[in-house]
């Protein structure tokens, strides 16, 4: 594949590629990997705390979405797609799990900063964030996490999460109010 090639397909919309995907074009898959993978193991990783099994779910997701391209009946609706598999497979994932999650050692790690006051306070602030992430339902997180953090409108949530636009909004509201009350001292 020439440099040429390459910079084409990135440019082409999701929908072309999602098309081209489905007829088995590997190269446009590999592009709509690229223009995801990074957004997806965000959120993977946001829901779990833990960043192997984000690893491996975002993967799963992927591998899972290029097998079943044909079901794909809406070109443009392959992001929304993605992020209901991912938030799906993220929520079974959690179901399983015999113990709560830790935090997120890779997510906390302290950050290099020129200025160490502030850069304890923000490493403080993120352990805060990130652990009161954990205590919502994961419900709840999902939404949260699909609105605040990956800007999905309450539509597209309701889509991914399989419920309606009230049921998220409520979700939302009272994740935004048990994160407002834990991040309190942090104002």
């Amino acid at each position: 594949m020439t440099r040429t090639a390459t910079a084409a397909e990135a440019a082409l919309d999701d929908a072309t590629l999602a098309g081209r995907a489905r007829d088995g074009d590997v190269r446009a898959y590999e592009q709509l990997v690229l223009r995801y993978q990074g957004p997806m193991f965000r959120l993977a990783a946001k829901m779990l705390a833990d960043r192997a099994e984000a690893e491996d779910v975002t993967q799963e997701v992927f591998l899972t979405a290029w097998r079943r391209m044909g079901q794909l009946q809406d070109d443009s609706a392959f992001a929304g797609w993605l992020y209901r598999a991912t938030t799906n497979r993220c929520l079974n994932v959690i179901r399983s799990r015999q113990l709560p999650a830790d935090v997120d050692p890779d997510t906390t790690a302290s950050r290099t900063d020129t200025h160490p006051e502030h850069a304890a306070q923000v490493n403080g602030q993120l352990a805060a964030l990130t652990a009161a992430l954990q205590r919502l339902t994961p419900e709840q997180r999902a939404c949260w996490l699909l609105r605040e953090v990956h800007g999905r409108s309450y539509e597209e949530i309701g889509e991914i999460v399989g419920t309606n636009t009230t049921a998220v909004r409520g979700r939302i509201a009272r994740a935004r109010a048990q994160l407002a009350e834990v991040m309190k001292p942090w104002r």
